[in-house]
């Protein structure tokens, strides 16, 4: 039995407000983290708050958004509570900050339009700047990882009058409009223009074949005094012939304004509201991948006329603009980035008079060398390198790519923020510049953790983790909290698909990857010194892709199932290769972590096993399993023959199996609902069997859970504030720390939980065969009761166990504080607890809330968990909340 976990729920249609995300139903004694890589994915938007120094928050395509925190100058992860069901609502196209509200911040969040994503988007809304959300679902989808999404930003609070919100969607679907603080949307019927902009017409309903819509509103904050709705509105379309509307009348009525440069789309539009101007930089695509042409507009609000004030292009280089940015302490200085140019690094421009002449961040002093008004500190990941040297003109490493966003802060005219492909650099003396200085720009990316991981291993000695990831390869973890030197290298893999090591020698590893763009070395890298050096593998003919790679238990012979060819072993560490038989072409492979003879394969639903050390496999006669979805398996170390495997797709096979005889046969783990990615760690103290965790659906909870009893019992060790979306790629426990699990997430980074205190290593003491005393009767539940108990016994051990009570509202009336009392009936003690403050005198325990829970709403549940000496024995008889007797479940 597990505690069910609270959900967040939508508004149905756009008409309902919903309810806050609620503190986690249980506090489950884990502390999370990321293990440090900082950075590592697109980030497409940032924004700084208007009234409060120091308040900004950032945007990423695929990997929630995030709060900085000035003080430990650090990202806050803010989406983390979004959830499996719900995971594209960790794509965020626009964030808005609120200007007479600071506490308020909106996310319209969905990663694409198509049929990739099965859900709808959502405005999410937060009052308490990003710690709880309430949600409205839109009735269409929105497009965090779509074309077009560093434009922006599409959602915009009204400076004036707060309660009002616009939107720009996506899809032919209008601009959008709330007037009850983003509770509830309705489309501007009367806005003239949805866009026409695709990026790719021939490919409708793919990935690039949507209209990219309504892209950025800004508010002029002078047309109106502070309580009411601000008139003058501007907005920026995806149609190159009409890329600016404006109302002067609320929203109101709406109208193209004149005389506006046509042949480009207005990627940002910035409005200095001081001198009345407007700022369009613009380009002939949306980007972010592409863009080679584009002009910068300045538009006087009062005279109605526009001024090209494109900064000059000396060197033949073409490119788009994008990354605007006004000075609000001297807004007659502004910056404009190009938004694409990979060859040999982005131009950053720099105007001190409103565009009349611009300076730039470098330039050439004589083919191929450069002058910079820059010094680039790149410690702060010193991956950013991507392992390359420098090769004049081209630097390494660069300044950055697809840079759709610079923003300066509004209070701070030296400090500089912006996004780039890979992380977010920024500058605290920006204006160096303008006196002939260097400016000094360092990783401002701390915190914020948006790698895409593919595969995880924690060996028992050397590196604690090794990890494969999307687009930067993947790292040996030599420290969980430092940022490692360097990605994997000889071969480079852009995106690292698997990693496996010798679980008798651990020192052998093997990973398989493939580029990013273009082609790799090799497909396959091999290190017999825990990583620290690699060398690329030979590869059978026909490999057009990385595939999946195993190592048997004493590192001497390799398995490796590679896309474009059959599975094959090497008997010399990859230099040469013999084709496998009875074993189809594309199966996952696993090795066995005692047996250096013994290897798995499965595919189609079909279970394979090698004892002569993958030459030939023979299929298992065992049925059931899943023949489609993602499947993962394992196999146990210090078990020989000893395998789990989690997969399946709803509407067919779906779960988890274990096998104890190499695969001969296969027994369901009952309570495992949707199994999706499986793990093993160090056994529980006391006990002998790792520890089993998994990213699953168990009982109808989803969540992360670790099984100390192999697989009789489940613990739920993440809860609702830490659910990371989608986490089925990877996961594994640590073979040298009980409780750590390491969690791969799609664009949250790689997750650690550690347990926030160990139990005992050797706890004393027998648990009583015989409990003192037998309870008296069963209890009788009393029906006007209106609270009910749940105790559960989530894990137990020789002299020891964990417990876990959930206390459920069932009245109608709010709990406002509570004290839960009970007896325990043998000799049970509770050594520490989380999520309560106990205390216990003889068999008497009483828990009080901690600060955090003391509210339970009607039909709400908290809970809480503990560690306990003394056996488990039989729980209590009953339980009294706050002076009243509760019923039991």
């Amino acid at each position: 039995m597990i505690a069910a976990a609270a959900t967040l729920a939508t508004a149905a249609a756009l008409t309902a407000a919903t309810a806050a995300t609620a503190p986690a139903a249980a506090d489950t004694g884990y502390t999370w983290d990321n293990v440090e890589v900082v950075g590592g994915g697109f980030v497409p938007g940032i924004v700084f708050n208007q009234s409060e120094p120091g308040l900004a928050y950032a945007r990423t395509d695929i990997g929630g958004a995030y709060r900085w925190n000035p003080s430990t100058e650090r990202w806050v992860p803010i989406l983390d509570h979004v959830g499996w069901d719900d995971w594209s609502h960790s794509g965020v196209v626009s964030i808005a900050t609120d200007p007479v509200d600071p506490d308020r911040v909106y996310a319209a969040t969905g990663t694409y339009t198509n049929d990739w994503d099965p859900n709808n988007g959502a405005i999410k809304r937060s009052d308490d700047r990003g710690e709880t959300w309430r949600t409205t679902e839109l009735p269409f989808k929105l497009g965090g990882n779509m074309p077009g999404r560093g434009m922006g930003e599409r959602l915009a609070v009204d400076p004036n009058d707060n309660s009002v919100l616009y939107f720009g969607a996506p899809s032919g679907h209008g601009l959008w409009r709330s007037t009850d603080h983003g509770a509830t949307w309705a489309e501007v019927g009367n806005f003239p223009n949805p866009g026409n902009y695709v990026a790719d017409p021939s490919d409708p309903g793919g990935y690039s074949g949507d209209n990219q819509g309504v892209v950025w509103v800004t508010f002029d904050p002078g047309s109106a005094s502070a309580g009411q709705v601000t008139q003058d509105v501007y907005v920026g379309v995806a149609d190159k012939e009409n890329t600016v509307y404006r109302s002067t009348d609320g929203g109101s009525t709406w109208e193209r304004v004149p005389g506006q440069p046509t042949g480009f789309l207005a990627q940002k539009g910035v409005l200095d509201h001081e001198n009345g101007q407007l700022y369009i930089a613009t380009s002939d695509t949306g980007g972010p991948y592409d863009g080679s042409d584009g002009e910068v507009w300045r538009y006087d609000v009062a005279g109605g006329s526009w001024t090209e004030i494109t900064p000059p292009e000396n060197d033949g280089f073409e490119y788009g603009f994008s990354g605007l940015a006004v000075d609000r302490q001297d807004p007659d200085t502004i910056m404009v980035v190009s938004q694409l140019l990979w060859w040999p690094d982005i131009r950053v421009f720099r105007s001190t008079d409103r565009g009349a002449t611009w300076s730039q961040l470098w330039e050439f002093a004589g083919y191929p060398d450069r002058t910079l008004r820059y010094e680039l500190d790149h410690s702060g990941a010193p991956w950013l390198d991507f392992n390359k040297q420098p090769n004049p003109p081209e630097p390494s490493p660069k300044l950055g790519w697809m840079t759709q966003s610079l923003e300066i802060d509004p209070f701070d005219s030296d400090r500089m923020m912006y996004g780039t492909g890979a992380t977010v650099y920024g500058s605290d003396n920006l204006t160096e510049w303008d006196s002939g200085g260097t400016i000094d720009i360092e990783v401002r990316a701390q915190g914020l953790e948006e790698t895409a991981v593919q595969d995880l291993m924690s060996p028992p000695s050397g590196p604690p983790l090794v990890s494969g990831l999307g687009d930067i390869g993947g790292f040996v973890h030599e420290d969980l909290d430092v940022v490692p030197d360097s990605m994997f290298d000889a071969p480079f893999h852009g995106n690292t698909r698997s990693v496996d090591f010798a679980e008798l020698a651990p020192a052998t590893m093997v990973r398989v990857g493939e580029a990013v763009d273009g082609e790799v070395d090799s497909h396959i890298g091999v290190s017999t010194s825990s990583g620290s050096s690699w060398w690329a593998g030979q590869e059978p003919s026909g490999v057009t892709g990385a595939g999946t790679v195993a190592v048997n238990a004493d590192g001497s012979r390799v398995l490796w199932s590679p896309d474009g060819t059959g599975v094959h072993h090497s008997t010399t560490l990859g230099s040469s290769w013999t084709a496998s038989t009875g074993v189809p072409a594309g199966a996952r492979v696993e090795a066995d972590r005692v047996d250096p003879d013994t290897f798995y394969a499965v595919a189609g639903g079909g279970f394979y096993t090698s004892t002569d050390g993958g030459a030939t496999f023979t299929e298992s006669a065992a049925a059931g399993l899943p023949a489609e979805g993602n499947v993962r398996f394992g196999a146990v170390p210090g078990h020989e023959g000893d395998v789990w495997l989690a997969g399946g797709a709803p509407g067919g096979a779906y779960g988890m199996w274990r096998s104890t005889d190499a695969g001969a046969t296969f027994t369901r783990i009952a309570d495992v609902d949707e199994g999706d990615s499986v793990g093993f760690g160090k056994a529980a103290p006391g006990g002998s069997y790792p520890a089993v965790y998994t990213s699953s659906r168990i009982n109808g909870v989803r969540g992360i859970f670790r099984s100390d009893d192999a697989g009789e019992t489940w613990t739920r060790v993440n809860d609702d504030r830490h659910q990371w979306a989608w986490t089925g790629a990877a996961i594994t426990g640590d073979p040298r720390v009980y409780g750590r699990v390491y969690v791969g997430t799609n664009g949250r980074g790689i997750i650690v939980g550690d347990l926030a205190e160990q139990p005992a290593p050797d706890p004393s003491g027998e648990p009583s065969p015989d409990p003192s005393g037998e309870p008296s009767g069963e209890p009788s539940p009393d029906p006007d009761a209106a609270c009910s108990v749940s105790y559960t016994v989530t894990g137990e051990w020789q002299g020891g166990f964990q417990g876990q009570v959930d206390v459920t509202n069932t009245g109608d009336a709010l709990v406002d504080g509570w004290e839960l009392e009970w007896a325990f009936p043998g000799d049970q003690r509770i050594g520490q607890a989380w999520g309560a403050e106990v205390t216990q005198d003889g068999a008497d325990v009483t828990a009080s809330n901690a600060g955090w829970n003391g509210h339970i709403v009607p039909g709400g549940t908290v809970g809480f968990g503990f560690l306990g000496t003394g056996g488990a024995g039989a729980g209590p008889d009953g339980f009294v909340l706050n002076g009243q007797e509760c019923s039991t479940s």
